[in-house]
């Protein structure tokens, strides 16, 4: 697997005014330092503008989620995020974040990835869908209280041989990843907002790789959800988030 550890941001902003600031921050500045460490494989991150807001289902600290940011990881994993740790002092100490005035980050956590799916109309390998040019995601976000309970296993067993393939076989999907959670984000001296420690493989995360339109394609893969619904899992979140265009989104 090219990177053994993933992490998930999930930010709120305040006042939707600052969003200008805020993507020339994470997109000219921000996320390029983090794109040349070594350890990182690659980051991106999406938007959830407030038209999509009406085609996500959310609840709790998920409901106002204006972004999700990920970044992935590579062996050795101890060693790129101390490395990331540091670049997150280091902008600090240059006055340049990551702590955001008006920013809020309801979840900061790493997961481990499951397993990638590339859609036969991709071509490239999972893998490569992180480096692909994407439209957007398709973004899930369910609990299992019962992170290794018989039921939690079939909920996994049905993702993977029913579910996936199901959105696969959609146009406009060029892939999915899924991620179980391993444990929340304490930086070794930045005050971010503080995630509760969750139980081993209690979230799981899955994202869908779009090609057409996010907003478009959500109904269709809540439908292909719906029809597979668990009873033992809760669904945080669930919802299209776009590419944001540099400049032109700002």
């Amino acid at each position: 697997m090219f990177a053994e550890l993933a992490f998930f941001s999930f930010v709120s902003l305040a006042d939707a005014e600052q969003s200008g600031a805020y993507n020339r921050w994470h997109q000219l500045d921000h996320r390029p330092e983090n794109l040349a460490l070594p350890g990182v494989a690659w980051g991106d991150r999406w938007a959830r503008p407030s038209d999509y807001v009406p085609l996500t289902r959310s609840s709790g600290e998920f409901e106002d989620v204006s972004y999700v940011a990920m970044y992935w990881f590579r062996p050795p994993v101890e060693q790129s995020v101390a490395e990331w740790d540091a670049l997150g002092e280091a902008s600090f100490q240059w006055g340049r974040g990551p702590l955001i005035p008006g920013v809020s980050r309801p979840m900061l956590a790493f997961f481990r990835p499951v397993k990638g799916y590339a859609a036969p109309r991709a071509l490239v390998a999972p893998e490569i869908l992180p480096y692909r040019p994407n439209r957007g995601l398709h973004v899930t976000v369910t609990r299992f209280d019962e992170p290794h309970a018989t039921g939690t296993h079939e909920a996994h067993r049905v993702e993977d041989r029913e579910t996936v393939p199901a959105i696969l076989a959609l146009d406009g999907v060029a892939g999915a990843w899924t991620f179980s959670y391993s444990h929340p984000q304490r930086h070794s001296s930045l005050p971010f907002d503080p995630t509760a420690q969750e139980a081993s493989g209690s979230i799981r995360i899955r994202v869908v790789y779009l090609e057409e339109d996010p907003a478009e394609m959500a109904a269709h893969i809540h439908r292909i959800d719906d029809e597979r619904q668990s009873p033992v899992g809760r669904v945080l979140l669930s919802g299209p988030v776009k590419t944001i265009i540099p400049w032109q989104d700002w």
